[in-house]
């Protein structure tokens, strides 16, 4: 016998009962208003955390601006406290994908730590969403549809009744008499989920009774494959990640050689795991760029331009910059008071170990045909040093030079671009940190 909806979905959420709240994203349609119906029944007889309900309003349609007053007095009947929260849609080529961004932004603010945001989507859902990738051409990551659980804000999203079917959902809530507010828009075919659930699951379920059900199974077993290749993917980025030479400089990197040794597959595998974090991946037709950047003369300095950065390589390594690494202002800066930290705008700061040198002191940025006088080698080329240290060339523009009046003394990191070797001081470079766009 099927367990009731009541058991399923307290066995879903068997594993979040110590959290410090639930907050159910409540539209006031049939899914929500069925879990949110479900938790607040619970909550009479079992120990549960304490229960929200948060409603975003997008201002997107006229009968939308009398669902708050809906909305909070079905939570007034059922005893939760509900939020409203009211967001601005960006214009764009997709106004489902516009609405569903601003409203999970919305959620992301409100979760805190060891919180929980409820959603209501079903195994219908599921499907659907499969079948949309699918037509999208989605990889192996995509057509794992929804996961039941992903992190949010600072606790995580869980979707407790993705094993239920809508048609379970509504007879429910026929059961229990539950009013829920019908969206004008979801019977607009002009919209591809809309259509996809009006015109074609139609279709399907005629021929094929179960296909949502064998939809969302198979949304399942590619979930299983992904975890796979995940585990896969840990070990090959594992194997590239050797330390730097340049310990200092706190981008994400990667040994080049590792990953050439692998097969084109998983170099992407492990390449789609490590970026993933970082930037919104490049479709199939774009990782032409990979190729030409793995495979560039020893010599070369190619740079493969994504979503959110860039990936460098230097040296048999790879880098990646972020894209909102802040510019820097190559305007002098004097440096009065060098036992104190020299803050260095958009580039982190400045400090001495051991005692600075007499002043007076600046910090300039590299112009091109810098020359130093190093002890015991004399006149050198600042290129030529930088060349020696294995300084990446993305990185050459930032890297702040200390003056005494009009002589450049040291290169900020790099004790053998220093006229102080050998003496007691040493010119330190702490580049900007993670929430500067460096992770």
């Amino acid at each position: 016998m099927k367990p009731t909806l009541t058991a399923e979905l307290l066995q879903a959420l068997a594993p979040w009962r110590k959290a410090s709240a639930w907050h159910i994203a409540f539209s006031g349609g049939l899914d929500s208003t069925v879990l949110l119906h479900l938790l607040a029944d619970l909550a009479k007889n079992q120990s549960l955390p304490p229960l929200q309900a948060i409603h975003v309003h997008h201002g997107l349609q006229a009968a939308a601006d009398g669902w708050p007053a809906h909305c909070q007095a079905v939570c007034d009947a059922a005893g939760v406290p509900l939020r409203v929260m009211h967001v601005q849609v960006q214009s764009g080529a997709s106004l489902e994908r516009a609405a569903r961004d601003a409203r999970y932004q919305a959620f992301a603010e409100i979760i805190g730590p060891s919180e929980l945001l409820l959603t209501g989507q079903h195994r219908d859902d599921q499907a659907e969403t499969l079948l949309f990738r699918l037509l999208r051409g989605a990889g192996l990551r995509g057509l794992i549809g929804m996961p039941a659980l992903r992190p949010l804000g600072k606790g995580h999203l869980v979707r407790p009744l993705l094993d239920m079917s809508r048609a379970e959902l509504e007879a429910y809530a026929r059961e229990q008499q539950l009013n829920w507010i019908e969206d004008p828009s979801n019977g607009d075919s002009r919209f591809s989920r809309n259509y996809l659930r009006h015109q074609v699951f139609p279709l399907l379920t005629a021929r094929w009774p179960q296909a949502a059900n064998t939809l969302a199974r198979t949304a399942g077993h590619l979930a299983q494959a992904q975890e796979l290749l995940d585990e896969l993917a840990q070990l090959d980025v594992q194997a590239a990640q050797r330390p730097s030479a340049l310990a200092w400089l706190p981008l994400p990197s990667l040994a080049l050689a590792p990953l050439r040794d692998l097969s084109d597959a998983r170099q992407r595998n492990a390449l789609r795991y490590w970026l993933a974090p970082l930037t919104l991946l490049p479709d199939s037709e774009h990782w032409i760029g990979w190729h030409t950047l793995r495979d560039a003369n020893l010599d070369a300095q190619p740079v493969w331009r994504l979503a959110d950065g860039q990936l460098h390589r230097c040296n048999d390594r790879i880098w990646w910059m972020p894209a909102d690494w802040s510019e820097i202002s190559d305007t002098p800066l004097s440096w009065s008071h060098p036992q104190n930290p020299l803050q260095l705008p958009g580039n982190g700061q400045l400090y001495f170990s051991g005692h600075a040198p007499e002043g007076p002191l600046s910090i300039r940025y590299r112009q091109g045909g810098e020359v130093m006088e190093v002890p015991g080698r004399g006149r050198r080329d600042l290129k030529r040093l930088l060349n020696e240290s294995a300084v990446p060339g993305f990185i050459r523009g930032r890297l702040p030079l200390l003056y005494q009046g009009t002589r450049l003394v040291a290169v900020a990191n790099l004790a053998r671009a220093s006229t102080g070797q050998g003496d007691d001081w040493q010119l330190h470079w702490a580049p900007p940190t993670c929430d500067q766009g460096l992770s």
